[in-house]
């Protein structure tokens, strides 16, 4: 893949802005320049940054409508009435759901949950579940990571005698459904000061202000942080404020005190006696917790999250585990299938399209998500992929950096029955005739709002670095900016006019990857690094000519206390 580098050298005012608040931390001025593009611009901001307290975290009952859902819950609780928590069935759903369970079944034993049928019942609130709920005398459901456009539903079930509490981050309509309270930080009329909560986030703060109002100490909730860190990472939400308050501690708890269930796949991954990062949330864990609501059911991954015994959990473990083997080879399939599609596409229209909106009858709805996800990062275009189910096609759908496709599909509301989401991914639901007007008019929106840059796969550079200033230090450093994600992304870095030592060499089952040893032409210093998926260059960097790196510093896996760049691109010098 050939990536644009985006390097833009600070200007004066910057740089020094950057030294005197590299004084005041007595870090140095690259690690004060990194803050200070996080918004982090004092002294104090930046001990706030670099120690992720949950004393920070904001009172819950600045959101709106909290009050009302915590005077519901109370009451619903002294009339021991029968409580649904309903969820989603993907990772922030099925995580917000066993949250919000796990710590009201402490105080309440007349409640259940309910994950709803991908392929039975669909998205959001269906009539099987309002069934259920009615036949089991249900009088106030708990939803969560979903209903904020459940309109029509919520108020039948009002009609039906049962009360619902919204919590939800997607982008809701202008009319809010008739619920009890709806809890959303994306509303308009907004109170709460942070917009970028989960749907775990939104039932967690629920919980903190369940926990307030009936005087339960703050430290009952911090065994449910382990939940908060998997929805904040598999649903992408931006990695600031609370979110990455929430998941810096949420972190510290899956490494010291994880859940039951959560420890039992742990131990299916093989992840069992190390350290678990946000990479092993995003290609392990987060994966196997999906593929049950991909695949069957949702519930399954419930049963396991709030599972009490480790034998049972390990046993719910393994199901997981296997349906996940079983949506992998969904997904290799329906990828495949859809490169084909787009190659036939391209060739037709003699042209690199902006947008792609793929449709196959035959394909499953479980994993159109993870299609659109590869095909977008694959295409660098914003991407719909649908699958039918009865008369009706259900989409997921994918988009690339700084393109909002919530804009570009709402456009096309009147041909849609049902969406949702938010700038970079959404869902949605169509008749199958439509499919080929909203692919017309959808890729029309495109084309026209689109720009060339949107296109582009890049990597943005935050500094050009001599070796000599890659010290343990400055790796110690970067270290305390994690947890990464968006609007908190990994810093990397780019070095120009390096050398091969002599011993740099291509390594890997398939030959694949270069291990190598590196001086730069300021220094003396040798540093070694890995560039995993680029072996087409070993040619260059063997010639003894010059070439430029973009990396990421990293302490070396294998060994301990060493620095070792993980190298991101290559290319020969002055390119």
């Amino acid at each position: 893949m050939q990536f644009r580098w985006n390097y833009v050298p600070p200007t004066p005012n910057e740089q020094k802005a950057a030294e005197e608040l590299a004084t005041q931390i007595g870090k140095s001025p690259i690690v004060a320049r990194l803050l200070i593009e996080r918004g982090v611009t004092t002294a104090e901001d930046a001990r706030r940054f670099f120690r992720p307290q949950l004393t920070n975290l904001h009172d819950p009952f600045l959101m709106k409508d909290m009050d009302l859902a915590i005077d519901r819950l109370n009451a619903a609780l002294g009339r021991k009435e029968h409580i649904l928590v309903y969820g989603d069935y993907d990772v922030d759903g099925c995580t917000a759901v066993a949250l919000v369970y796990r710590f009201l079944r402490q105080y309440h034993t007349n409640i259940d949950y309910y994950i709803p049928s991908r392929f039975e019942e669909g998205y959001g609130v269906s009539d099987k579940a309002l069934e259920y709920a009615v036949q089991s005398n249900v009088s106030l459901i708990i939803i969560l990571d979903c209903g904020i456009k459940a309109n029509a539903q919520i108020a039948r079930a009002k009609a039906l005698g049962i009360d619902f509490i919204v919590c939800d981050h997607h982008m809701p309509d202008e009319e809010l459904p008739e619920a009890v309270a709806v809890l959303n930080p994306k509303r308009e009329d907004n109170t709460y000061p942070f917009r970028h909560l989960c749907g775990c986030g939104v039932g967690f703060k629920l919980m903190q202000a369940f926990a307030k109002s009936n005087g339960i100490p703050f430290s009952k909730l911090i065994p449910l942080l382990d939940f908060c860190a998997l929805s904040i990472v598999a649903d992408i939400v931006p990695m600031i404020g609370e979110n990455r308050i929430l998941c810096y501690n949420g972190l510290r708890q899956i490494n010291s005190a994880p859940s039951t269930g959560l420890k039992a796949i742990i131990h299916v991954c093989g992840l069992d006696d190390r350290e678990i990062t946000i990479s092993d949330i995003t290609f392990k864990i987060g994966p196997r917790i999906n593929a049950a609501g991909r695949v069957e059911n949702g519930r399954k991954t419930v049963d396991l999250l709030v599972e009490r015994d480790y034998d049972t959990a390990l046993t719910l473990a393994d199901y997981v585990n296997e349906t996940n083997e079983h949506r992998r080879d969904l997904d290799k399939q329906m990828t495949e299938e859809a490169n084909q599609i787009v190659a036939h596409l391209s060739e037709k229209y003699e042209k690199n399209l902006n947008a792609l909106v793929l449709y196959d009858e035959n394909w499953t709805k479980g994993v159109v998500g993870i299609v659109a996800s590869r095909l977008s990062e694959l295409y660098i275009r914003p991407t719909i992929v649908f699958a039918r189910s009865g008369d009706y096609a259900t989409g997921s759908a994918r988009s690339v950096a700084d393109f909002d496709i919530y804009k570009a599909i709402e456009s096309c509301r009147d041909l849609l029955d049902n969406f949702g989401g938010h700038t970079y991914a959404a869902g949605l639901t169509i008749r199958v005739e439509n499919i080929p007007e909203f692919r017309h008019r959808f890729c029309a929106y495109v084309d026209e709002h689109l720009t060339s840059q949107q296109k582009e796969a890049v990597i943005n550079i935050s500094a050009q670095l001599d070796f000599s200033d890659i010290t343990n230090r400055l790796r110690n450093d970067l270290k305390r900016f994690e947890p990464f994600g968006v609007m908190n992304e990994k810093p990397f870095f780019c070095t120009r006019r390096v050398y091969d030592y002599g011993t740099s060499k291509v390594v890997g089952r398939g030959q694949e990857h270069i291990k190598l040893e590196l001086i730069d032409s300021r220094s003396s210093d040798v540093i070694s690094g890995i560039a995993f998926g680029q072996s087409s260059h070993a040619h260059y960097i063997k010639s003894k000519s010059s070439f430029d790196i973009v990396y990421a510093i990293e302490e070396n896996t294998y060994k301990r206390g060493e620095t070792q760049l993980q190298i991101e691109d290559i290319r020969p010098s002055d390119v």
